[in-house]
């Protein structure tokens, strides 16, 4: 195991220089000179002279679509907008230690000056932080707390196991659907809730408001509700006492300066989104400047559509089958600060996950049906896979909407589908979601399209570890059963993040732990070897995470066929499993406790809680993706974390961390990416990194419920002033 540490970002060698970064002349004459007519060019000014490493915003609504576009200003103060479509703009300038400043109206092709507002107070300057520098405030329950029991004094119950498991709840359980730190979790509409004797009741009552009421109730009766409300209420107290965050962060510097973020609104009121979708992941110059899809989830059956070219946006409703099909409008819910007594989700199909494939067809995780599988998917079916590992029920299926006609097509699945992505023969591969079955599917294409045969087409295997060390699938023992030297061992680590190698060998997938599986089993990484025949000759290899680290979430792989993930312990993480040392069998093959030489650590930016290991971070990554086509521009392999904690997309340039901070709206939370070439020949502009704002709650973001989710293009020019 290697382990880096980082509690700031550093650039070195990767800062790219311009020949007008060390201009001290008139700047408006030397960039009105060569100004494009589409760019707004400029300088933003404090009290002691130029502003390096702030945010310039220029927003718009006469666009089709509420448009905006950010850059960061450079040593000098200057900053160039390029490539903004015609039309009148609101801009002004945002940074650490400052207040917004006031906006101005310009038009493209003028250079304009800014003048920055210093924040008035330390309080003021906090306000614009990313989250995890408020939610960090959390007073963690000691290390002496755990292990829960029925019977533990201070409330935390049986199954609360550790510290570990209680931070990776808060992570994988809270922060991993809404921006936990965001303003208006940290400073609670109390009034508006009504009356109550204190913020813990306050608390009690606030979690029970809207359509995700039984999620939060499950994670709360796992942390143990009334040593939760009490964690709660103690932050929300002190922050309404004054207490600001004990850590501050850093202005964006090097490369982080040359980011150009253009944002659309999309979607309708009430929706948020999970995923988006731009390209074939394999080929990432299918769909060049084509349309933009997102995943609804379980707000709506309308697919989220965005022309960029245009600047339009389009809604798209997703079928399905059965008409019982259940809907998230059928909830229970307490009202809403927000929206009253209103359901705002109303989706029936729960599309969790998009991808593209190389005819430009938009694949979905979605629900076509109530959960009850057929008889073929059960035991006494001829489904070979049905005889290995009979399945009773299947919550999301799978779909696909061809632009070209216009069609959707629905196939049913026997397992249960969350996300999904092609390998290099064209076999579709699906993960499970929650570890629980035990099982990972996949759908011949090929064979789907010659016949429409969805049953046949499709297939499923057991995740069997090779206890055994022969190197092949051999008889197994179940989940349930012990551990037989002689025989494999059947895990239940159906994946949630699933990734095939681009070196086409295996398929790399991703267990939860259980701060989000709610079971007493760590998280894991697993390597499954497909074999000749996937049902039957499939064999897998587990690995937990090195001791201190926890809660692995997402996989994804490079070129070389090195796995990369995020761990709720606060870290970016890859494995590599040529480095292991030991033979991969016996016992330590079904717990996953080998290999652990495999691991390196990079801790990511941002503070800690107090109290906890500080080799972590409250830093926390939804999903991980790595831009194997240098998409962005920051070099080939690089991964990029979600990292919804620090609202930002945090990239690992030669082990070092370049932290791209969407500024505009406070609250960026950003669940996956891909990115897209859409001009091989066109330097910076012709390529760029596609995400979407993810969180379940996005009126809890800057814009409040009159606002809508955002979808996000990030590019890298050469430097701050490229227009």
């Amino acid at each position: 195991m290697t382990f880096h540490r980082h509690r700031r970002a550093g650039f070195g060698a990767l800062v790219i220089a311009s020949f007008v970064m060390g201009f001290s002349g008139p700047i408006h004459a030397q960039q009105k000179a060569a100004l494009a007519a589409d760019a707004i060019a400029g300088k933003v000014t404090g009290a002691h002279g130029p502003e390096a490493g702030v945010w310039v915003i220029a927003e718009t609504t006469d666009l089709p679509t509420k448009y905006a576009k950010m850059v960061v200003t450079n040593d000098q103060g200057q900053f160039v907008i390029p490539q903004l479509p015609a039309a009148k703009y609101k801009i002004w300038s945002r940074g650490y230690g400052l207040v917004d400043s006031d906006k101005q109206d310009v038009v493209p092709g003028k250079t304009i000056d800014l003048t920055a507002k210093p924040a008035p107070s330390a309080a003021a300057a906090a306000e614009y932080y990313p989250g995890m520098y408020w939610y960090s405030m959390l007073k963690i329950p000691a290390a002496s707390e755990f292990p829960g029991s029925d019977k533990n004094p201070n409330g935390i119950p049986a199954g609360m196991d550790s510290q570990a498991t209680w931070i990776d709840s808060i992570k994988n359980s809270c922060q991993s659907c809404h921006a936990l730190g965001s303003q208006n979790i940290r400073s609670p509409h109390v009034a508006e809730l009504g009356e109550f004797k204190n913020s813990e009741d306050m608390w009690e009552r606030r979690v029970q408001s809207g359509q995700a009421m039984n999620n939060m109730a499950l994670t709360l009766g796992r942390l143990g509700p009334n040593r939760a409300y009490k964690m709660f209420a103690d932050w929300t107290d002190r922050v309404a006492k004054g207490e600001i965050p004990f850590d501050k962060p850093e202005r964006p510097k090097g490369v982080e300066r040359n980011v150009v973020i253009t944002s659309w609104e999309w979607g309708k009121p009430g929706i948020y989104l999970h995923d988006e979708v731009s390209t074939d992941k394999r080929n990432p110059t299918v769909n060049a400047n084509g349309l933009i899809y997102g995943s609804p989830e379980e707000s709506s059956d309308f697919v989220p559509v965005l022309d960029p070219v245009h600047n339009t946006t389009k809604l798209i409703k997703h079928p399905f089958i059965d008409p019982q099909t259940p809907s998230a409008a059928d909830d229970p819910m307490a009202p809403s600060v927000f929206w009253g007594d209103k359901p705002i989700w109303d989706g029936h199909t729960s599309i969790h996950n998009p991808m593209m494939d190389e005819k430009g067809r938009v694949w979905f995780t979605a629900r076509l049906r109530r959960a009850p599988n057929p008889a073929s998917c059960k035991e006494g079916s001829d489904l070979p896979s049905a005889q290995v590992a009979p399945l009773k029920e299947s919550a999301r299926q799978t779909s696909f909407y061809d632009p070209k006609t216009e069609k959707w097509t629905l196939i049913d699945t026997c397992f249960n589908t969350h996300h999904l992505v092609f390998d290099n023969k064209g076999t579709l591969w699906f993960s499970q979601g929650q570890p629980y079955s035990g099982v990972v599917g996949w759908l011949n294409v090929k064979q789907f399209e010659a016949t429409s045969d969805a049953m046949k087409s499709q297939g499923w295997t057991p995740t069997v570890v090779n206890v055994s060390g022969t190197g092949k699938r051999e008889a197994f023992v179940n989940a349930d059963q012990p551990t037989d030297p002689a025989k494999d061992k059947w895990v239940k680590a159906a994946f949630y993040g699933v990734m095939p190698s681009p070196k086409g060998d295996v398929i790399w997938g991703q267990a939860m732990g259980p701060g989000f599986s709610r079971i007493a089993q760590p998280a894991l990484l697993i390597r499954m070897i497909p074999g000749s025949d996937p049902t039957k000759t499939a064999v897998s290899e587990i690995f937990q995470s090195p001791e201190g680290t926890f809660g692995s979430r997402g996989v994804d792989v490079d070129s070389n066929g090195v796995a990369w993930t995020v761990l709720s312990s606060g870290h970016l993480a890859s494995f590599d499993r040529s480095k292991c040392k030991e033979p991969l069998s016996g016992p330590n093959a079904a717990t996953g406790k080998q290999c652990f030489e495999g691991w390196t650590l990079y801790r990511m930016p941002g503070p800690q809680f107090k109290g906890i290991d500080d080799k972590g971070s409250a830093n926390h990554g939804y999903y991980i993706w790595v831009d194997v086509y240098n998409t962005l521009g920051l070099g080939k392999d690089v991964p990029i974390a979600m990292a919804n904690g620090s609202e930002s997309l945090l990239a690992l340039v030669d082990g070092k961390f370049v932290d791209i901070r969407i500024p505009y709206p406070l609250g960026f939370f950003s669940k996956n990416a891909d990115g897209r070439i859409d001009d091989p020949n066109g330097g910076w502009k012709g390529r760029a990194l596609w995400t979407t704002s993810g969180t379940r709650a996005y009126f809890h973001s800057e814009g409040g419920k009159d606002s809508l989710p955002k979808v996000f293009k990030v590019q890298m020019r050469p430097d701050p002033l490229a227009d």
